[in-house]
């Protein structure tokens, strides 16, 4: 029993041993503290660089003051736009770039884009190509069917713009009443 005391005895006197490099130490902390500034600052200039090829957006179109009855309303995230068919080209000037809540609401007029903290835009009902279901747009991947994408056009260009709503069910809805929104205007001229 005495060697069991012995062994417990200078096992509680061990400490750990002293940091004497405190110089080296506070250098690499330093160090890694400023390749990660670095690296931020590169992405917030890569943003900006990408905002500015793409300066030749027109303004996104204004809420209307009296849009019309609401076929259709969805609370939910929005994700980003990009252009139309490239998932990963991902459009951030006038804002589109910013995820944030939204407040869908479709009506005869288009789809009203309420977003708390980013800029609101409409998407008029002729701008209005199709929607669909799928499972990506830039920097979000979920599954088959989880995101609702609605293509429209903007100054010319095909933009993909991605939401996902709190109740996921809504997604087949919207889908459906904006291609009967767009198949009754097909033979129109846009």
């Amino acid at each position: 029993m005495t060697p069991l005391i012995a062994i417990a005895a200078e096992a509680a006197e061990q400490k750990s041993a002293e940091v004497t490099d405190w110089a080296g130490r506070l250098g690499w902390v330093a160090g890694l503290l400023l390749f990660v500034a670095l690296v931020y600052w590169l992405m917030r200039q890569g943003w900006k660089w990408r905002g500015s090829l793409q300066s030749d957006l027109p303004a996104l179109p204004a809420v209307p003051e009296t849009a019309g009855e609401a076929k259709l309303t969805l609370n939910g995230r929005y994700h980003g736009s990009t252009t139309a068919g490239q998932w990963l080209d991902r459009i951030v000037a006038h804002g589109l770039g910013a995820r944030s809540r939204v407040e869908l609401t479709l009506t005869d007029a288009g789809i009203t884009v309420v977003r708390p903290g980013a800029n609101d835009f409409h998407i008029p009902a002729d701008a209005l190509r199709e929607a669909r279901l799928d499972k990506g747009i830039a920097g979000k991947v979920l599954a088959e069917g989880g995101l609702l994408i609605v293509t429209w056009e903007h100054g010319g260009v095909l933009l993909d713009s991605g939401f996902r709503s709190d109740r996921a069910a809504e997604h087949t809805a919207w889908v459906e009443t904006v291609h009967s929104m767009t198949s009754a205007t097909e033979g129109i001229a846009r």
